[in-house]
């Protein structure tokens, strides 16, 4: 296993962050993706949909932005300019974050990216690169749950005689 030529942030915790929502019962959900991107193109940590009941039994969902809070002004322009809100919740929120490096491991369809989350030093979590796996199995016609196991299993070997 070769590593990339870059290293994500060591594993550090975010103060400054904001957890902003905002609750929709009258948008067309198919928007979402939409909207997720741009405020993703805009500096949004994560954003996240969540189906929510809201009074009188109407279904809903709940937009949740991670941001920075240097970066709320837009991420607000971007809900009320996209969605049908009214007003938004913000929630002050402190984030833990794994160190995370990137390794390549050698497939039957070649190299392939696998992220790595790593808690004090640890391998912790690891996972196959979507998009890399998604683009094999359409070029090779080959399930997409195939490419993930052989990625993740070639990832165990190569840890397994690591630790030996």
């Amino acid at each position: 296993m070769r590593k990339l030529a870059f290293n994500h942030r060591d594993e550090h915790v975010d103060e400054q962050m904001l957890l902003v929502q905002a609750n929709l019962d009258d948008m067309n959900p198919e928007w979402t993706t939409y909207i997720s991107d741009k405020l993703f193109a805009e500096g949004a940590n994560d954003v996240y949909w969540i189906p929510i009941i809201m009074k009188k039994g109407r279904p809903g969902i709940m937009l949740n932005v991670l941001v920075e809070d240097s970066k709320l002004s837009r991420m607000e322009e971007i809900i009320f300019s996209e969605t049908t809100t009214l007003g938004i919740r913000y929630l002050h929120a402190s984030c833990h974050r794994l160190a995370r490096e990137f390794q390549i491991v050698e497939t039957r369809w070649g190299p392939l990216s696998v992220k790595i989350g790593m808690h004090q030093g640890k391998v912790v979590q690891y996972a196959p690169e979507f998009k890399e796996c998604e683009e094999i199995a359409r070029l090779h016609q080959v399930p997409l749950k195939a490419v993930y196991e052989e990625v993740r299993m070639k990832f165990q070997e190569i840890q397994k005689a690591a630790s030996s």
